[in-house]
Parts: C-alpha cells; structure tokens; sequence
C-alpha cells in the first residue's frame, strides 16, 4: 500500500489554531461574565471609603448628674472616628466632680467637670469655688446665671458688693444631701462663679468670713 505522508507543519498549526477558536467561542459567555465580575470588584475596591482612623474616649456608662463625683464605675471607653472627637476630653477623669449632667456615651471633657476647664480658652477671668450662705437662694441659681455678689458681715451689720456680673458656671448637687441643703461645716451652699482676676481673692474670702448672697443683673 501506498504510504501517506504526515500532515505538514502548516496545516497542523491552522488545525490547532481553529480548535482553540472553537474552545473560546463555546465558552465566550462565561469569560465574558467573569471578565466582568472582575471589573465590578475592581470598580468597588477603588471607589469604597477606607475606613476611617479612631481614637479610645472616656465617656459616660450611665447618664449622671450635675455634681456626680466620678468614679470608676461611671466611667466607660469607647472608639469613635477622629473627628468626632471633642476637644478637651479627659484621659482620667475619675475623680472629677461634674459641673453639669451628662447622657450615656457622652465624652467627659473638661467642660463638662468642675476645674479651669469651664471657661473658654482666652477667657480672661478665673473659675471660683463659692459658698453662698443661704443655701435656698443658691438653688434658685443656674448655669449662665449673671449675677453681683454682696457679701454682709455680721459683726458690723455692713453690707458691700464684692463683684459685679459674675457669670454662674455650676451649681453642683450637695454629695450626701438634697438639692437645697446645706453641706460642709460651714453650711450654705457651693457656687462655681467665673469672677474677674482682680476681685477672685475676694470673691474667695467672702465665702469665709461674710454672709454672701447675690442679686440678679439684667442683661
């Protein structure tokens, strides 16, 4: 019998080549589909917010009132992104006494507890502790009250104003007593007052040695 003679290297190339073809366009929809999976991912990956950078705050467990002294049950940690981070947050605020009430999951900020914290940076007054003698009139007091201090002193039944327009910070509730008894061994009741520099010593000393009191200011 005649001999057939092998295909030669052309013909075998284009016959492979056709069956590749053929492979592709069977599975075209497939390629196609996953082609474009690929792309959506791709498209979402470059376009998806990272997330954002956090910071651990202490903030309140449970809400608290006006004059809580902080401990460390009161307090817990949480993350919040960067920018909700208010200024002034306490690292270690157990301790502190609060000048205002504070909701759960608030951040305890220097605003919010008695100390230098209750005035505005620039603010050229200074933060005072005052005992007002009668501890009812104090209860009639708020945050942002404006008020003159008069103070009498007993001895000499004389009276003298000792500052004008002070601005009421806090009015904590007495630790241990109700909202408008009287606390300490001096009795009366505690006022945090923003005072101007030059009358704070006296401001101070009226606490001590003078019946103090106050009146209102109009605005």
């Amino acid at each position: 019998m005649p001999r057939t003679d092998p295909a030669p290297p052309r013909r075998r190339a284009g016959d492979l080549l056709r069956s590749v073809r053929r492979r592709v366009l069977r599975r075209r929809r497939l390629l196609a589909a996953a082609a474009t999976a690929v792309a959506v991912a791709a498209g979402l990956s470059a376009v998806a917010p990272t997330a954002p950078a956090t910071s651990t705050v202490v903030v309140a467990s449970r809400d608290l009132p006006a004059g809580a002294l902080l401990g460390a049950g009161d307090l817990t940690v949480r993350e919040l992104p960067d920018g909700a981070v208010p200024d002034g947050t306490l690292t270690a605020p157990a301790g502190a006494v609060l000048a205002g009430s504070v909701r759960r999951g608030e951040p305890i900020t220097d605003a919010r507890v008695v100390g230098a914290g209750l005035l505005p940076d620039g603010d050229e007054r200074v933060v005072v502790p005052l005992r007002l003698s009668d501890s009812e009139q104090a209860a009639l007091l708020g945050a942002g009250d404006l008020i003159d201090l008069v103070a009498t002193d007993p001895s000499s039944a004389t009276t003298r104003v000792v500052a004008e327009s002070v601005t009421v910070l806090a009015v904590p509730t007495p630790q241990g007593g109700g909202a408008t008894g009287a606390t300490g061994s001096l009795g009366g009741r505690l006022v945090i007052v923003a005072a101007p520099v030059t009358a704070a010593d006296a401001v101070a000393a009226s606490g001590v040695s003078s019946f103090v009191t106050f009146r209102w200011v109009r605005r």
